[in-house]
């Protein structure tokens, strides 16, 4: 589990220059973001584990600092992603050399200068939903994204921020705890308010994979994703059938 995360981190820092690198979504590296995520037979205090040794190996053999976060972090102000992430790569390069509070858990204290940092933490399964709109208003949409986020009093564990994707406004947002809130209740919520501001939902996308116990299939949030193979993006069907790394033998990471 770890050799694959860390093979997969060398690989980005390979492909991807971040002084080039173009997007809406925030990053701090090639390799932005690491999770371990406890799914069967493993607790998240193991998981947290894991990532301290895949950070090291990162750090090790690429040259690329790391910043623990959640459940593996060094320092309970690193507990929250956004603000590992705050300043994005462009900022961060400058802060971690002027303020040593911003400076990598480990390497440094300056970044790769193409690949930039890592944060690599242990966390609970985390949905990435988005949702498009019959509008390019994306003020509109940011209003949403403020209403429903958790950290404005909104749902719980909804982060949330409007963006322009594809030339169309979208909420993008990061369901930390499906059980506890369900993402038909993160639509019903936006849709409500998509209402209210005289804008529609036309469509829906899960980035990455997506737990068989988040998956509502009678659901108005199900109905509208784009494209969704079950046996694609649920995650129990794809740890069935792992991909293998090229050069490897299938099912070998």
């Amino acid at each position: 589990m770890v050799e694959a995360a860390v093979r997969g981190v060398g690989r980005a820092v390979d492909l991807i220059d971040l002084t080039r690198q173009q997007g809406v979504h925030p990053r701090i590296g090639a390799a932005d973001v690491v999770p371990f995520v406890p799914v069967t037979g493993i607790k998240l205090e193991q998981c947290a584990l894991l990532a301290r040794q895949a950070g090291l190996e990162i750090w090790r053999r690429f040259g690329v600092p790391v910043f623990f976060y959640e459940a593996a972090a060094a320092r309970p102000d690193r507990a929250n992603l956004e603000e590992v992430r705050r300043g994005q790569f462009e900022g961060l390069k400058d802060a971690v050399r002027k303020e040593t509070s911003r400076r990598p858990d480990l390497g440094g204290p300056g970044l790769h200068p193409t690949a930039g940092a890592c944060a690599v933490g242990a966390r609970r399964f985390l949905v990435a939903y988005n949702i498009y709109f019959d509008s390019a208003d994306v003020t509109i949409v940011r209003s949403i994204a403020k209403e429903i986020r958790a950290a404005n009093g909104g749902l719980k564990g909804v982060k949330a921020m409007g963006v322009i994707a594809h030339g169309r406004a979208q909420l993008s947002m990061n369901i930390t705890d499906f059980q506890v809130t369900p993402i038909s209740q993160v639509y019903r919520a936006v849709f409500a308010l998509a209402q209210k501001h005289k804008v529609a939902p036309v469509e829906g996308e899960v980035i990455g994979l997506l737990p068989e116990a988040a998956f509502e299939r009678e659901s108005e949030w199900v109905r509208q994703l784009n494209e969704f193979d079950p046996q694609a993006k649920i995650l129990e069907h794809r740890l069935n059938v792992p991909l293998a790394w090229p050069g490897d033998k299938a099912g070998q990471v």
